[in-house]
């Protein structure tokens, strides 16, 4: 039997070896992050203030928004402070934490991207039953699944791989703890929990892909059916932001998940490792609110509120 001792914490090695890169990249992120905190919370602000945005599909883009806010905040607060102070070790405690929220929101995301999927295919195939079908209870039940699932996902990938006993090296070659590369460190024979933790996700991942693709072959079906362009347009610009927030997210998730194991990770393999979680929560809004006229209409009446309750003051 080989010795083995016992790792009780992790080093992440971050973007760069240079002290001085490092605190840049940290810095360039940190700025990101704001960015992105800012632009999520002015969707989630606008939402929850305008009453003519009080539809499901806004809905569904309100819970989208928190649910970036949250992922992004998982790795990126952690990366900043380990470059600014030049430590990048982590607890087990903290690493399981990561492990924990970054499976939750990243399922969440998916679960609720296929939500959407199913309400554009109903707002789109069925219109005049829309009212009917997607009412307050059928979108707050439908939220309510997402993000008890996404949490139960997180718990058990938490679970599967904290299970086992990690041994030798204790440095994880990414910004932050991810699933892979704690099971390249792992010293354990059987990966039967974690494998099958695994396998619950790939299905739950797979039948909410294969969801989105039947709504929108659905979608696209009805959609080419209007005779009118103008109605084909309005049809599109509805669809078309969903289909590319969701293609971004899974495209830059599948980098991450899918590429081929290796034990070194070169800095361009640390740079896409935090493309998911990073990329995606920066470009919802944009995609969104950039060619949404409802959102501009919103955004007037604000300004106009904020004008008028100023003139009067």
């Amino acid at each position: 039997m080989p010795n083995i001792t016992a790792i009780t914490g992790f080093i992440l090695m971050g973007l760069s070896d240079i002290d001085e890169v490092q605190t840049l990249c940290g810095i360039s992120f940190l700025l990101m992050y704001l960015v992105t905190l800012v632009s999520n919370f002015f969707t989630i602000t606008l939402i929850t203030l305008d009453q003519k945005l009080q539809s499901p599909m806004y809905f569904f883009l309100k819970n989208l928004s928190l649910l970036d806010v949250f992922l992004v905040s998982v790795p990126i607060p952690n990366f900043f402070v380990n470059s600014i102070t030049h430590s990048n070790s982590i607890s087990t405690l903290g690493c399981a934490c990561q492990v924990f929220f970054m499976a939750s929101f990243g399922a969440g995301e998916v679960f609720v991207l296929t939500a959407m999927s199913y309400d554009r295919y109903v707002a789109v195939c069925s219109p005049l039953h829309y009212k009917i079908i997607m009412t307050s209870v059928t979108c707050v039940l439908l939220m309510g699944v997402s993000w008890v699932t996404a949490l139960l996902v997180g718990a058990m990938y938490t679970a599967g791989i904290f299970s086992l006993p990690f041994c030798g090296s204790n440095i994880i070659p990414q910004i932050f703890c991810d699933i892979p590369s704690l099971l390249r460190i792992s010293c354990s024979d059987s990966f039967v929990v974690i494998y099958t933790s695994l396998g619950i996700g790939m299905c739950l991942a797979i039948t909410s892909f294969f969801c989105v693709v039947m709504s929108y072959f659905y979608i696209f079906s009805t959609v080419l059916k209007i005779p009118t362009t103008t109605g084909q347009s309005k049809a599109f610009a509805t669809c078309i932001p969903h289909l590319t927030v969701f293609t971004v997210f899974i495209a830059t998730a599948s980098i991450v998940y899918l590429k081929p194991p290796s034990n070194t990770t070169s800095v361009t393999g640390r740079l896409f490792s935090v493309l998911y979680p990073v990329l995606p929560p920066a470009l919802n809004p944009v995609i969104y609110t950039l060619r949404n006229s409802d959102v501009h209409s919103a955004l007037k009446r604000l300004l106009q509120n904020f004008h008028s309750r100023s003139s009067f003051i």
